[in-house]
């Protein structure tokens, strides 16, 4: 019982290690397509507003604004969704197996923000410094 409860004390704070480091990996996808760093895709940097580019901003802007905690749940909600697209256009095609199309990644990406969608940012956010979260995500940061 003690232990839980010393756990229970730091889910605010592992929520925000998890919300932080998912972030800035997707905005590192974000950034690849849209500036070609760390390199470049294989395919190449899209052409400005077709789809391949929208999701790229989407990513890199998302991803900041995850990163920050700012409108957490509405963000991780339209970037779950993003992932779901994502995986059953670009990567289901391919293969039924996550591991032989490649979308495991947006697998996890998907779930992650809709675990985000249920719990809030955690601590260290922007959305918990202007009182905006509720509920359980508000007892725990």
């Amino acid at each position: 019982m003690i232990m839980t409860d010393t756990l229970d004390r730091y889910a605010p704070h592992a929520l925000a290690v998890l919300r932080i480091a998912t972030a800035i990996i997707f905005m590192l996808h974000g950034t690849q397509k849209l500036f070609g760093f760390p390199a470049p895709p294989s395919s190449g940097l899209p052409e400005v507003f077709p789809l391949f580019w929208i999701g790229a901003v989407l990513e890199f802007v998302g991803g900041f604004l995850i990163l920050l905690g700012l409108l957490t749940r509405p963000v991780a909600f339209f970037l779950s969704g993003e992932m779901a697209v994502a995986y059953w256009m670009f990567h289901a095609p391919r293969s039924l197996y996550p591991t032989l199309n490649g979308g495991d990644a947006a697998i996890l990406y998907c779930f992650v923000f809709l675990l985000l969608v249920f719990t809030g940012p955690g601590a260290w956010s922007l959305d918990g410094a202007r009182g905006v979260q509720d509920g359980r995500a508000a007892k725990m940061s």
